[in-house]
């Protein structure tokens, strides 16, 4: 098996496209409607405001992650690993990449909204010290919205 690489990416690129394309049809799957309606711009996971990372598994990319500005913090976005990478500590690779990249840009914490349809992810974030906080997105207030943070 090829060595699977994290590396920052362009948000823009065809191929971090694609993968955006089964990020949303997992969200579908899980919650309906077009899995997400949270407003992001090209620009939002671009320096100074943010970055993008994936997982490149060579043939192709196998999971992504993000991060935007939200004030002082780092607000996590796109989190996210293919059916077919699941299982080799992927998501938490990502959440390193995005919590140093996050760090180095003097933000203080990150915070993320995640829904309550995902398991995996609830069960990752509070295994890496992520605690409950005040609903604050574009989703707050909505039935099953979480929203977490850890400090940097």
């Amino acid at each position: 098996m090829q060595e699977i690489k994290i590396r920052q990416a362009d948000y823009t690129e065809l191929s971090v496209r694609a993968l955006l394309v089964d990020v949303i049809a997992e969200l579908s799957e899980r919650y309906g409607g077009s899995g997400d309606d949270t407003p992001i711009a090209d620009e939002d996971f671009a320096t100074p405001n943010g970055a993008f990372y994936v997982a490149d598994g060579g043939e192709r990319l196998v999971a992504c992650a993000a991060w935007r500005r939200h004030g002082d913090d780092a607000e996590l976005k796109r989190m996210f690993t293919a059916r077919s990478a699941r299982g080799r500590g992927l998501g938490r690779r990502m959440l390193a990449a995005i919590e140093a990249s996050a760090r180095v840009a003097g933000c203080r914490r990150v915070i993320l909204e995640t829904g309550d349809r995902q398991p995996e992810a609830i069960a990752l974030y509070e295994s890496a010290g992520y605690e409950r906080i005040e609903d604050f997105g574009y989703y707050r207030g909505h039935d099953g919205v979480l929203s977490y943070a850890k400090e940097l």
